[in-house]
């Protein structure tokens, strides 16, 4: 039947119910302009069905990214999430790694002309105003938008606040502070908190973004903590061989730290140059639209029931740090040699097999996580709790108090085998966390993703703190508890 045909016989049967009658070449036309509009030559030869067609306030590179995921050519999103995994420890690293800096040059007594009173204990003074605010603005950036709603917000307000902090501390090893070390001790603390309240907000938004992308992203996030520790050790070391002076020797290892800020600070802003992440974006903010009620508002992220769903990963997560935090470094760099023939002897059995060997092997498991993921989400939670036996193990090596005598016994004296378990214990670090870390955004509901990774950022960074509190104990068991 042509079409003429079709609309002549149909406008004489709308006719006679009340509807406006057609001539041929009337209702010809009429029909033309009912076609729909092409959107593009290129956009209708893929057949799409009318649903992915239906892109509401999108260009058409949008819509394209929606429905045809690219690639990440390179792995380029994969090394700018490693670049943030190292800047976000980096600072942590740099001013522990630094302890000699302040406590046998700014602080000593060769320095300042008398016994300054905190020295003895500046390390723990240090970890104190480090990880208190660290862990109080981790928590903090989850229910609070902190910069407002927007990453990008809060990453620039973040990162430039530790560019500035990092800046002072530059600027105080230029200058000679021998004549008011109690004024260079409290702004050095000042700038550890304030650098530590930015960086928990840093560091807790980049395990969100990177909660949107696959778990792999997260685990490069891990990997780059790890790797961190052993890029300050090089730095360090690089530094004091460059320059026998402290003051010059700090001045570069301080200005190294702002290299790596400045790169995490160029590296987000390339982010959104980049389709793959452009496409995991876009499907993050089509979820958080359906947050939004009837009325526009912004519906309640239900906080409580992340955690529920999420609390066997969290709770995998804190326990592998804390594990970590409450042996590596307190026990581990106190363990001295049994055997005299063993062929490590000091200074070096301490920094082979307790700061090389841990940043190694943590660094090796958090990569070997990102291609192997065994065990599964809902049995990882069995080697994690298994690993709460190497605090009894390292307790009972022969671990020194330095000024103290030790009354508790030493039961594992083998060398070898001390250094074989701190190879599986730095591993295990790496891996499980990897994969905790990589699990818990899998555990929520798609749209609150990114919400359970923030959770799993504040969890991590909690059960360092509550590792390092603990650790504190053992010097005390080890001299006063005894058979």
């Amino acid at each position: 039947m042509t079409n003429s045909r079709y609309n002549e016989r149909n406008g004489s049967q709308y006719a006679g119910r009340g509807f406006p009658s057609f001539s041929g070449d009337e209702a010809s036309e009429t029909s033309r302009l009912q076609q729909p509009v092409k959107l593009h030559p290129s956009w209708e030869e893929n057949n799409l069905p009318e649903d992915e067609l239906n892109f509401k306030h999108l260009t058409m590179d949008q819509a394209s990214l929606e429905v045809h995921a690219p690639r990440d050519r390179w792995n380029l999103i994969y090394i700018v999430f490693l670049v943030h995994g190292i800047g976000t420890l980096t600072p942590w690293n740099m001013f522990i790694t630094a302890e000699k800096y302040f406590t046998t040059y700014k602080l000593s007594e060769s320095y300042i002309g008398y016994v300054f009173p905190y020295v003895s204990n500046f390390i723990q003074i240090l970890t104190f105003c480090s990880q208190v605010p660290n862990v109080a603005f981790n928590w903090l950036n989850i229910f609070v938008q902190i910069g407002g709603g927007e990453l990008t917000t809060r990453i620039v307000y973040s990162i430039g606040t530790v560019v500035v902090c990092f800046l002072v501390t530059v600027f105080l090893a230029m200058i000679d502070t021998a004549s008011w070390p109690e004024t260079f001790f409290w702004i050095t603390m000042i700038c550890v908190v304030v650098l530590n309240m930015a960086n928990g907000v840093y560091q807790n938004t980049v395990f969100g973004m990177a909660a949107k992308l696959p778990g792999k992203y997260t685990g490069a996030i891990i990997l780059g903590n790890n790797i961190s520790g052993t890029f300050v050790s090089l730095a360090s070391m690089l530094t004091t061989y460059v320059s026998n002076d402290q003051r010059i020797a700090a001045i570069y290892y301080f200005i190294t730290a702002l290299f790596v800020l400045f790169i995490c600070f160029d590296t987000y802003f390339a982010l959104p140059l980049n389709r793959y992440y452009r496409h995991h974006d876009l499907k993050a903010k089509k979820l958080a639209l359906e947050k939004q009620d009837a009325s526009g508002s912004q519906e309640r992220i239900p906080y409580l029931q992340i955690i529920k769903k999420s609390r066997v990963q969290l709770y995998n997560v804190f326990c592998v740090l804390f594990v970590t935090l409450a042996v590596f470094p307190s026990i581990q760099s106190g363990v001295q040699p049994n055997d005299p023939n063993f062929f490590l002897k000091q200074p070096y059995f301490t920094q082979v097999t307790c700061f090389l060997t841990f940043n190694i092997f943590a660094m090796l498991g958090s990569l070997v996580a990102t291609m192997v993921q065994w065990p599964k989400p809902r049995f990882l939670w069995i080697p994690v709790t298994l690993r709460l036996f190497y605090i009894p193990y390292y307790i009972f090596t022969n671990y020194q108090v330095q000024g103290n005598v030790r009354v508790l016994p030493v039961y594992f004296e083998n060398d070898l085998v001390y250094w074989i378990i701190s190879m599986t214990f730095a591993f295990g670090s790496g891996y499980l966390s990897s994969l905790a870390m990589m699990f818990t955004p899998q555990c929520a509901e798609p749209k609150y993703a990114a919400t359970a990774g923030m959770l799993g950022g504040a969890f991590l960074i909690s059960g360092i703190f509550t590792g390092i509190l603990v650790s504190f104990i053992w010097p005390w068991a080890v001299t006063h508890i005894g058979y």
